[in-house]
């Protein structure tokens, strides 16, 4: 996989001159609930000028659709200690109606890179909050948005390429990428890196100008 073009292939090999390996892929669609189906639309304005129609519900449909599909992926890839107070505390919720704070894994315990999804500020900042991820953590998705915009799911790919010339992906390392969608879909990918990246020897968007990142950005509190 490059900067420029993505070629997955399932043929073993391929292996030989792969940079990663795809361990978990869960994807989540609330399309049946009508609030999901209609957060996100094309729509006219009043010059009929064509665009995209963000509703109010968006932020609160995201995290929904984010808790659902980190429900299944975390039995896979969580330590057992971090499965065991999760499901402690929701029995204690829920069986004992004990007043307690829903247990929020640390997900930083099973991947070394995240790659989220580069919407907006607010987005960024929200996950950042759930998921209790440091500024490093961030990086590479907050100075995707600042130098590309909003590139939709293809800002995963320019955040992987980031952490690549930085020189930060290890053989071994597991990355967590995470992408939203209208419909409302979550999806996220678990990569494995097969072999230590060698920022001298790749060619990416970046590669020019990352001498010059991080740089830095403000947070909001909104879209």
């Amino acid at each position: 996989m490059g900067g420029a073009a993505i070629l997955l292939s399932s043929k073993s090999f391929d292996r030989r001159r792969s940079k990663y390996q795809l361990v978990y892929a869960v994807r989540t669609h609330k399309g049946a609930d009508d609030k999901c189906f209609g957060c996100i639309t094309q729509e006219e304005d009043s010059t009929g000028k064509v665009g995209v129609t963000l509703s109010e519900d968006l932020m609160a449909v995201a995290g929904n659709a984010l808790k659902t599909n980190i429900t299944t992926l975390g039995p896979l890839v969580l330590p057992m200690s971090e499965q065991l107070l999760f499901f402690a505390t929701l029995i204690g919720k829920k069986l004992f109606k004990m007043k307690v704070k829903p247990y929020i894994p640390d997900f930083k315990l099973a991947f070394e890179h995240f790659c989220i999804h580069a919407g907006g500020r607010a987005v960024l900042d929200e996950l950042e909050k759930n998921l209790q991820l440091s500024d490093w953590h961030m990086e590479p998705s907050r100075m995707t948005l600042h130098r590309f915009g909003n590139t939709s799911c293809s800002s995963l790919w320019y955040e992987l390429t980031y952490t690549e010339v930085k020189g930060r992906m290890k053989k071994g390392d597991r990355t967590w990428q995470i992408a939203f969608g209208s419909g409302f879909k979550c999806n996220n990918a678990v990569w494995k890196a097969l072999r230590t990246i060698n920022p001298a020897k790749e060619k990416n968007p970046w590669m020019d100008e990352i001498h010059s990142f991080p740089v830095d950005v403000p947070k909001v509190s909104a879209i």
